[in-house]
C-alpha cells in the first residue's frame, strides 16, 4: 500500500515525518489527523500551488518541504505556523515572497532556483536565521533589514544579478559559508586567465562504477588510456542549478585552484561527450581516505555529523588543520574563496593526511578591499572545523600547553570582529610551529579511529 493510501486509511497516525510525492494538486486533508504529532512533512516533487488557510492547525509542524511544484509565491500562511522554523522551496516558480509569510522564527530558508528579484524587509526580523539558500534566482540587492541577522552562518546567492556584496554582509559576526558565483559581479574574475589544462576527449575514457553523487555531479571510477595505470576519476556534471549555484562555477573553480598537495588534482577537462556534458577528469584518491564527516542535519543546521567513536590523535588533528590551512591559503592565493569548508568535504586517511574537495560553493573573489574580508569570512569556516578536530582529541597532559594554544587559534579564528581574525598565512605558520614542537616532544601519543 502507498504513503497515500495509508495516509487515508489513518494507518499513519502517530508519525513524525511524512513523505508525500505522488502527483498531488490539492494539500490532503487527512494529513490534519497527525497533527499531533507530525513535525516534518516533505510534499516536493508534486504539482501543488497553493497551501491550505488553516495549515496552522498542525502545531507541532518544524520543517517543510515544497520543492518541485508550481508554487509561483510563497504562502503566507507559513508565517502563521507557530512552531515553523525551516522552510524549502526549491525548484518552483516563485517570483513573489509575501512579508507576512516568512516567520520570524525561522532557522533555515530553501528558495534555491526560482524566479526572485526582490526579498521582504521583515527577513530582518529573523533573528534565529542560520542558513539562507538563494542561488538560481534575479535577485540585485538584500534587504538592509538583514545586516540584522546575526546569526546567519551560510548564505548562498550564487547565479543571481548582484553588481557588489552588500556592506553590512561582510562584518556579520558568523557568517562562515557564502557563495556568490556567477553573478555580474564576478564577471571579470570569472574571465580571468586560467591555468594550463588538458583536453580530454570522451573517447579515451572508460567508465566503470559510480563512487560518489553530489548535488552537482556523478563521479565514476574510469580507465584513461593516455595514462600507464589509467585509473582515475571522472566527474560529469547535471548541468542544472543546485543549491551552491551552477555546475559551470564549480569546474571553473576546480581547474582554477591548480596543484597543491591537500587538493585532489585535476588531470583535465573532457571534450567530445556526445551529449556535450561537462566533465573534469581527476586523480584517483587511494583507497583508504574516508569521508572525515557527514553533512549536517534537520538538527544540526550548520554542523557536520561525526561517527560517535571518531577520535583524533593530537599529532593527527595539527597535521589535519594545517594541511587544510595550507589548502585555503593556496585557494585564497588563486582568488578562490572555497564556500563549503566543511569536514564533510574532507577525506583522510587515519593517519593525519587529509584532502579538501567539493567546490560547488567556490566563488572568485572580485579585487578591492572586500577580498581580505571574505577570507576572513571562510576563516570562521575552518575555526569551525577547528573545533571539531579539538573537540574529539585526546591530548595527553604533558601537551596541555599546545592545546591551550590550539584553542586560542580556534578563538582567534571565530570572533565576532572579522576584521580581527587572522589570515590562512599566520594559521598556517602557527600550527607547522606546533606540529613542530609536538614532533620534539614525542606527540601523536593516543589512539584515533576513523570513521
Amino acid at each position: 500500500m502507498d504513503t497515500l493510501s495509508k495516509l487515508q486509511s489513518g494507518r499513519l497516525s502517530g508519525i513524525r515525518r511524512l513523505d508525500l510525492s505522488c502527483g498531488l494538486t490539492h494539500f490532503p486533508e487527512e494529513i490534519y489527523d497527525l497533527a499531533d504529532t507530525l513535525e516534518i512533512l516533505n510534499l516536493s516533487g508534486n504539482a501543488l500551488s497553493t497551501l491550505p488557510d488553516d495549515l496552522a492547525r498542525l502545531t507541532r509542524l518544524r520543517v517543510i518541504f515544497c520543492s518541485d511544484n508550481q508554487f509561483t509565491r510563497l504562502p503566507e500562511v507559513l508565517g502563521q505556523c507557530a512552531s515553523l522554523d525551516m522552510v524549502g522551496f526549491k525548484a518552483n516558480k516563485i517570483s513573489h515572497v509575501p512579508a507576512s509569510s516568512v516567520s520570524p522564527a525561522l532557522r533555515w530558508l530553501i528558495l534555491t532556483d526560482n524566479r526572485l528579484s526582490s526579498l521582504p524587509a521583515t527577513l530582518g526580523d529573523c533573528g534565529q536565521l542560520q542558513k539562507l539558500m538563494l542561488a538560481g534566482n534575479q535577485l540585485q540587492h538584500l534587504p538592509g533589514e538583514m545586516a540584522a541577522c546575526r546569526q546567519l552562518e551560510l548564505l548562498r546567492i550564487s547565479a543571481n544579478r548582484f553588481e557588489s556584496l552588500p556592506p553590512w554582509l561582510l562584518s556579520l559576526p558568523r557568517l562562515a559559508w557564502l557563495a556568490f558565483a556567477g553573478n555580474p559581479l564576478t564577471q571579470d574574475t570569472d574571465a580571468a586567465l586560467m591555468p594550463p589544462v588538458t583536453d580530454i576527449h570522451w573517447d579515451t575514457l572508460k567508465l566503470q562504477h559510480k563512487i560518489g553523487e553530489g548535488a552537482s555531479g556523478i563521479i565514476h571510477q574510469a580507465d584513461w588510456r593516455a595514462i600507464p595505470d589509467g585509473a582515475v576519476a571522472v566527474k560529469l556534471f547535471k548541468g542544472a542549478v543546485t543549491s551552491d549555484g551552477l555546475p559551470g562555477c564549480e569546474k571553473a573553480a576546480c581547474i582554477r585552484a591548480g596543484q597543491h598537495s591537500n587538493l585532489i588534482p585535476v588531470k583535465g577537462k573532457i571534450i567530445g561527450h556526445p551529449e556535450g556534458t561537462k566533465g573534469l577528469v581527476m586523480e584517483l584518491v587511494d583507497a583508504s581516505f574516508k569521508n572525515l564527516a557527514g553533512p549536517p542535519s534537520l538538527e544540526s543546521c550548520t554542523r557536520d555529523i561525526y561517527s560517535p567513536d571518531t577520535r583524533f590523535t593530537l599529532n593527527s588533528a595539527i597535521s589535519m588543520a594545517r594541511g587544510i590551512a595550507a589548502a585555503a591559503e593556496h585557494l585564497h592565493g588563486r582568488g578562490i574563496m572555497h564556500g563549503d569548508l566543511y569536514a564533510h568535504n574532507m577525506q583522510w586517511n587515519g593517519l593525519g593526511d587529509c584532502l579538501l574537495g567539493d567546490f560547488g560553493a567556490a566563488s572568485p573573489m572580485p579585487e578591492g578591499a572586500a577580498r581580505l574580508s571574505l577570507q576572513r569570512i571562510e576563516v570562521r569556516a575552518y575555526a569551525c572545523f577547528l573545533e571539531e578536530l579539538l573537540d574529539r582529541c585526546a591530548v595527553p597532559p604533558e601537551f596541555a600547553a599546545v592545546q591551550d594554544a590550539l584553542w586560542e587559534l580556534q578563538r582567534r579564528s571565530a570572533q565576532a570582529d572579522v576584521d580581527a581574525r587572522p589570515l590562512f598565512s599566520e594559521i598556517r605558520q602557527i600550527l607547522t610551529a606546533l606540529q613542530d614542537d609536538c614532533a620534539a616532544c614525542g606527540g601523536g601519543l593516543g589512539v584515533e579511529n576513523a570513521r
